[in-house]
């Protein structure tokens, strides 16, 4: 299988002031928003792609606004439906970098089924899910992400809803690429999109974000300063799952599930630390670590990057394969195939 399709890259080097648009942006001074379209910025410039060969498609929602603040092509859609025009983008010209800017109410709530089905087709497109774990546009109203009995204006006496964890849905979906960040961790943010601009196929990366005004410190147990670095672990590929303020504390398998332990104590050694493997196929273990929380760190980084081809490819393939076989080379050969007469 041949790889035809490619984004052209750029006959100068871009700075991340050449994407930024004229636009005002309107989100709340704070908005962790802020955070994820400068991130967004400093990655062009590092993919090196044409700013005419980058497309911002969007639904609806605080986060749904960027196509407007990100100088490029961009398509500002309906509710819940970005994953859908940004397919329609993609196969009708593979030579664009396609980027779905989505919420955790667009994304997994009225756009749930085009999320899961652009993840399982493997659409060659990189979808960035802000999970503020709330309706923020609208003001206030519980999410697919809100935690299980949180008051809300639509749950006065807290949500029954059981929520949903992207991460898990990516790989539920079959899904070939799955990372998070904080929007506090600009650096790291940056770092994981330029690694999801590179991967072939549906790139998911969710944004944990903060809404200060309908949904603050929903994220803070574990995202805030003073205690972010022992509540949290950023993977990397072939190292050792180590985290901690000291840099003590790792991940171990005991046999039955990940465990936290401290390097040093109960004869633990940095040989028992499990080492991060992104590019197993088998879910099992990514999806323990995108569903990790509570007793242990929240898990950061890329923690799902494997080789599969894309659905931009195996079209291309079928088409040229079906019109090679085909023996209508025109419009002409089909008018005049069959029974026909002049008259």
């Amino acid at each position: 299988m041949a790889k035809r399709h490619f984004v052209p890259k750029a006959d100068v080097q871009y700075t991340k002031a050449d994407f930024a648009s004229d636009q005002m942006v309107k989100w709340c001074p704070g908005c962790g928003d802020h955070a994820i379209l400068s991130s967004l910025l400093n990655v062009f410039p590092r993919v090196g792609h044409k700013k005419e060969n980058i497309c911002m498609v969007s639904g609806i929602g605080c986060s749904s606004r960027i196509p407007y603040y990100v100088d490029s092509y961009g398509f500002h859609s309906i509710h819940g439906r970005a994953c859908a025009i940004a397919t329609g983008v993609k196969l009708a010209n593979p030579a664009l970098s396609v980027w779905v800017n989505t919420g955790d109410g667009d994304s997994m709530a009225i756009g749930g089924n085009h999320l899961i089905h652009a993840v399982r087709r493997n659409q060659d497109f990189n979808i960035t899910i802000f999970n503020n774990e709330i309706y923020g546009l609208t003001k206030g109203q519980f999410s697919p992400t809100t935690k299980f009995g949180q008051i809300t204006k639509t749950s006065p006496f807290g949500t029954i809803d059981f929520p949903f964890h992207p991460g898990e849905l990516v790989m539920g979906a079959q899904g070939s690429f799955f990372a998070r960040a904080l929007d506090n961790m600009p650096m790291l943010t940056t770092d994981i999109m330029e690694r999801a601009a590179k991967h072939d196929g549906c790139s998911v990366v969710e944004v944990l974000q903060n809404c200060m005004i309908f949904n603050d410190k929903t994220h803070a147990a574990f995202a805030d300063r003073d205690v972010r670095e022992d509540r949290t672990i950023v993977l990397e590929h072939g190292k050792p799952m180590i985290f901690g303020k000291n840099r003590d504390k790792g991940l171990r398998f005991n046999g039955r599930f990940l465990e936290a332990v401290t390097i040093g104590e109960n004869g633990v050694t940095i040989d028992d630390i499990m080492v991060h493997d992104e590019t197993t196929e088998d879910t099992g273990i990514h999806m323990t670590l995108a569903r990790m929380g509570g007793d242990l760190p929240v898990a950061l980084g890329v923690i799902r990057n494997v080789a599969k081809p894309s659905y931009t490819e195996l079209f291309e393939d079928q088409m040229d394969e079906a019109i090679g076989a085909c023996k209508y080379k025109c419009v002409d050969d089909l008018l005049n195939s069959g029974d026909t007469w002049e008259i």
